[in-house]
């Protein structure tokens, strides 16, 4: 796979922290997912009310030719018109209101960018920080991200747009019996048109919400991980739309897909799409991405890292004299008595034989003992331990007066 440009390093996280994913992307976007239920119907809420003007677009779009249909084809006090003239006039003021009104809708997604980048950057936050938020990340994620949302929400708005005029076309070519074979072509490549550049554009959006990366750098990555992950992108975007799958169905379905939509369906169609674009980062950006240790250090000063470190030397220091301690060296140990002969036990034995043996056993700990006790205090013993004693007390104390020796794996027995 080719090379991704100019997004290692550079990952949008300006007030948290990333965390280290412990359990597997998806089972911790699950936990995430239970663990901030009431978070994320917030979050959607919020997205709700900035769709609010297109929601009312389409309802006045609606009214509109509900009214027109209260006059359409025209009674007795208007006038009479021969069935040639209202031929395809339903088809017509289809497509007149819709280029009013779809031409509004994309003017309103500008506005319903404000909540979708917000949310994006706070849901990217409880993702990798496995819960944390806070309301004013609401406002920093559309500082932060608000072109590089409403950029792919407008490019695609345009194209849905396109596809329904050329839609229109079709439905009024057919209704007046014209040869349908071009609009018909045109409404497919329109469609599919459509489902690419609506995934390709997903991709810039992962991008521009994720990491500070150059235009151009933005629209090469986005093919390159459309190339690098065919089969799962498609999955992935099929499975985050479910909320939509719902609304466009009938009847039961619908109503179910309305209900998702308005406490969760937002919510849930990103934190799928930035899951998965995640694991696609992670997986091709080498580094992917900061150790948690690394990215702490990041926010600290040279002092900060500079007394960590002296306290892992010494962790390592003490590690490395309680591992070089000897126990044949620090203690006296009774020579072995070659002339001193112990009669084992044979296959068969009586109870006088354990008890033999045990008097063995329990005599020949206290000649051990009592010969610790003798020679504890021989020379050899005493400045050997004296040595590890001193030595484990600077570790301990750490001394700031530079004068004094420092302690440390190098010189630890000099």
């Amino acid at each position: 796979m080719a090379e991704l440009n100019g997004m290692q390093g550079n990952e949008i996280a300006d007030d948290f922290k990333r965390k280290a994913v412990s359990q597997g992307r998806w089972r911790d976007t699950w936990d995430v997912f239970k663990g901030s239920f009431w978070k994320l119907i917030v979050l959607n809420l919020i997205v709700l009310v900035t769709f609010v003007p297109g929601i009312v677009i389409i309802y006045f779009r609606s009214a509109y030719i509900q009214s027109l249909g209260g006059l359409y084809p025209f009674n007795a006090t208007v006038g009479n018109y021969s069935p040639e003239v209202l031929t395809g006039l339903a088809e017509r003021v289809n497509l007149s209101a819709d280029i009013l009104f779809y031409g509004l809708l994309i003017v309103a997604g500008l506005f319903a960018s404000l909540g979708i980048s917000g949310a994006t950057y706070c849901i990217r936050k409880l993702l990798q920080t496995h819960g944390q938020f806070q309301f004013k990340s609401f406002f920093h994620g559309i500082k932060v991200g608000y072109l590089s949302t409403a950029f792919p929400v407008t490019v695609f708005m345009f194209l849905m747009y396109g596809t329904f005029i050329v839609g229109d076309w079709m439905h009024i070519a057919r209704a007046i019996n014209q040869n349908v074979a071009g609009s018909v072509t045109a409404y497919v490549f329109m469609i599919i048109a459509d489902v690419l550049a609506g995934i390709y554009l997903a991709w810039i959006f992962a991008i521009g919400n994720s990491y500070r990366v150059k235009v151009g750098y933005m629209f090469r990555n986005a093919f390159i991980l459309i190339i690098g992950t065919p089969i799962q992108t498609v999955f992935m975007a099929g499975f985050s739309l479910i909320p939509v799958w719902f609304m466009m169905g009938g009847g039961f379905w619908r109503i179910i897909g309305i209900i998702f939509m308005v406490f969760i369906g937002f919510s849930f169609i990103l934190i799928s799409w930035l899951s998965f674009t995640q694991w696609a980062f992670d997986m091709f950006i080498a580094p992917a991405v900061k150790a948690e240790k690394e990215a702490a250090n990041a926010q600290k000063s040279e002092k900060e890292l500079a007394e960590e470190k002296a306290a892992a030397d010494r962790q390592r220091a003490l590690e490395l004299l309680a591992a070089g301690k000897s126990e044949l060296i620090a203690r006296p140990i009774k020579p072995i008595d070659r002339s001193e002969k112990i009669l084992p036990l044979g296959k068969t034995f009586t109870r006088a034989g354990i008890a033999m043996a045990e008097q063995n056993r329990s005599r020949i700990s206290e000649e051990i003992a009592s010969y610790e006790r003798e020679h504890q205090n021989d020379p050899v013993y005493v400045e050997y331990n004296k040595m590890f004693a001193e030595r484990e007390k600077a570790l301990q104390e750490d001394p700031k007066d530079k004068k004094k020796k420092r302690i440390s794996a190098e010189n630890l027995l000099k």
